[in-house]
């Protein structure tokens, strides 16, 4: 994690935080005061962003307002919530490894 805190200036509290991280640096849009809604939006950006190095999701398109759209391809595994909180990590550190050459 130390690799992720040098690269944004300080270590996400949370897996939630990370998310959201991702969800903005995939939008494209800097940072900016951001709705509820698109909070979540982004977030779920940020889980089919990294579920797709597991082959889940692919890009779908790119709205006219820049956001991207997924769409599922392979289906997800029926997990309890700690085994979906467990793959979730895994795939964070595959897209910062990915991503960014950031060794975690």
């Amino acid at each position: 994690m130390d690799g992720l805190k040098d690269t944004i200036g300080k270590k996400p509290n949370d897996l939630n935080g990370v998310l959201f991280l991702i969800g903005v640096q995939e939008l494209g849009k800097g940072t900016k005061t951001f709705s509820k809604e698109q909070k979540q939006d982004l977030m779920h950006i940020a889980v089919c962003k990294v579920l797709s190095y597991a082959g889940f999701y692919e890009l779908d398109f790119v709205d006219q307002e820049g956001w991207p759209h997924w769409k599922l391809i392979k289906e997800l595994p029926h997990f309890d919530l700690l085994d979906q909180e467990k793959l979730l990590k895994i795939q964070v550190l595959e897209y910062f490894e990915k991503e960014y050459q950031i060794e975690i």
